[in-house]
């Protein structure tokens, strides 16, 4: 072959494969190197391998591929904010279902009022006998404008234990009285002793009072108590020995106090162990120091119920003011009954040594008004009552403008209606003394015996005649 064929042959076979070698680095992609000792990755065979068709003639160079630029990465994205989470929804109770064709419900009652005692219960001491007392508290209550007066008061006679322990007869329309209405309050004086206002020393008072201390009396308190439940009056108050700390009475504490608290305790524990007892005992001394200071005559919180106080408007020229704040006096009552825990009572008083004193009336009034005592009842004859007694007209408008109308249940005090008279009771004060039967000669035997027996003692004198 011509040298310069050879030669132009060989210049093109050197121009193909250098052809040929930029193909194989295209064909690699950016990167890629052939013969740089990293594998390419496998490439999934075709079904069909088509054979390249060999190029014919010149082949242009290939232009140089320019990498395509970097993308630039995203901005990072702002982190959303915590949601709150929404508070849990109660749930409701499941209903029940209503019963088929449910009736509507009555509407509730409105609730009782509570009892509100603008004054607590109050009556007035009018007459010992059963029939003209309780007459006369009707009286007395229609003269107030119809004022309920709950309380009756009365006092066993203390001339003889058969009194003491309640003569048949002489409870019997006390007991009426009190079962007629719900709210009432019968309250009873019982003495301690027999002859109870006739004098009697205080040698054989401090002989007596040991005697009871020791029992001996106890028979008559239990008759009494038994006669009392039986007349269907088994909540009685007792008044037992009264005005202990003065001299007035038989059964008086000072000439031995520790055994009149024994004898006291020694009562109240027999009455209190007859089946269907209620009874409330009352410590009812007088108001000051008297004889003895009265403190030292409590028998103690287990045997007394209620501490009471007779406060009549005395001694002369003492104000009301002083009758407080006195040793002894209505302040250390209410402090005293406080600290025992104890309600108060006033069982008597009224006007006295002062005459008619308006001013102790309307004070003694207030002072109960604020105190609240369990009950109180006025001494309602001269020298100390309002009603039948004449002496005293100040003091009975007075008594008469506060209480007219009143009812326990009333805060508040009723504006009575001056321009009436009041009425008077029609009946006379002392009871009218019964004419001696034919043949009988009355026996004088004094003014106390008489009272207390309801009458003159007639002696007959036409014996020796009988069954002649």
């Amino acid at each position: 072959m011509a040298p310069h064929k050879r030669r132009a042959r060989s210049g093109r076979l050197a121009f193909l494969a250098a052809a040929v070698a930029a193909s194989a680095v295209l064909a690699a992609g950016p990167g890629h190197a052939v013969g740089a000792g990293v594998a390419d990755p496998p490439v999934p065979a075709p079904d069909t391998v088509t054979q390249p068709t060999p190029p014919t003639g010149i082949v242009a160079p290939v232009a140089p591929v320019t990498p395509e630029p970097p993308v630039a990465p995203e901005p990072p994205v702002a982190p959303k904010p915590p949601v709150t989470p929404e508070p849990p929804v109660a749930l409701e109770p499941p209903v029940a279902p209503e019963p088929p064709n449910p009736e509507p419900p009555e509407p509730p009652e409105p609730p009782e009022a509570p009892r509100l005692p603008a004054f607590g219960a109050f009556g007035a001491y009018v007459d010992y006998d059963g029939t003209r007392g309780t007459a006369r508290i009707a009286e007395l209550s229609r003269w107030l404008g119809d004022a309920d007066l709950e309380v009756g008061h009365t006092y066993l006679p203390g001339d003889r234990w058969t009194n003491i322990e309640g003569l048949p007869g002489f409870l019997d329309v006390w007991a009426d009285w009190r079962r007629a209405e719900e709210d009432r309050l019968f309250v009873l004086n019982v003495p301690m002793l027999e002859r109870n206002e006739e004098g009697v020393s205080d040698w054989q008072v401090r002989v007596q009072l040991r005697r009871g201390a020791a029992g001996l009396f106890d028979h008559h308190f239990r008759a009494l108590a038994e006669r009392l439940v039986e007349q269907n009056i088994p909540d009685t108050v007792i008044v037992l020995g009264w005005e202990m700390n003065g001299i007035t009475y038989t059964h008086r504490c000072g000439p031995d106090p520790e055994a009149w608290k024994r004898y006291w305790n020694r009562i109240v524990t027999t009455m209190r162990a007859v089946p269907g007892q209620k009874f409330r005992f009352d410590f009812n001394p007088t108001r000051g120091k008297d004889a003895i200071p009265w403190p030292q005559c409590y028998p103690g919180d287990d045997t007394v119920d209620i501490i009471g106080m007779d406060a009549y408007d005395q001694p002369r020229g003492l104000s009301f003011d002083e009758q407080v704040t006195e040793p002894y006096g209505l302040q250390a009552h209410v402090d005293f009954a406080k600290a025992h825990g104890k309600p108060i009572s006033y069982p008597e008083w009224g006007l006295f040594r002062n005459g008619d004193n308006p001013e102790y009336m309307r004070r003694m009034l207030a002072w109960m008004d604020e105190h609240k005592p369990l009950y109180n009842t006025l001494t309602d004859y001269c020298p100390h009552g309002v009603w039948q007694c004449g002496s005293n007209p100040k003091a009975s408008e007075v008594y008469r403008q506060i209480l007219t109308g009143r009812k326990d249940t009333e805060p508040t005090v009723p504006t009575p209606d001056p321009t009436p008279e009041p009425p008077k009771p029609t009946d006379p004060v002392t009871p009218p003394v019964p004419l001696p039967p034919p043949n009988c000669s009355p026996l004088e035997l004094g003014d106390w015996v008489e009272y207390w027996m309801g009458g003159k003692l007639c002696l007959r004198f036409d014996w020796w005649s009988r069954n002649r």
